[in-house]
C-alpha cells in the first residue's frame, strides 16, 4: 500500500511561496487567480500491509514528523502499491 500525504500550511497562516508564485502567475498574464497556496506531497510505501495499517503508519509518521501541527494540515490517501 501506498500512503500519499498532502501537506498544506492551515488557512491564516501566511504563504510567501505561495504569493510569489501568484505574482509570476500574473506576471506570465495568467489572470482570474485570487490566490495560490503551496504544499508539500510525499509518498510512503508501506508495501503488503493493510489499507487500514497504512493510513495508520501514515498518521504516526505525520505526528511525530512530517507535519507541524501548529501550522499545517494533512490529508492522507491510501491506493494499491499497483497503481
Amino acid at each position: 500500500m501506498i500512503a500519499e500525504i498532502y501537506i498544506t500550511l492551515k488557512s491564516g497562516i501566511l504563504d510567501p511561496q505561495g504569493k510569489t508564485v501568484h505574482h509570476a502567475l500574473e506576471n506570465l498574464g495568467l489572470e482570474n487567480i485570487e490566490e495560490v497556496r503551496m504544499g508539500k506531497l510525499i509518498r510512503l510505501d508501506f508495501g503488503s500491509v493493510s489499507k487500514e495499517k497504512a493510513l495508520e503508519l501514515g498518521d504516526e509518521a505525520c505526528k511525530k514528523l512530517l507535519a507541524n501541527p501548529v501550522i499545517e494540515d494533512y490529508e492522507i490517501q491510501i491506493q494499491s502499491a499497483g497503481k
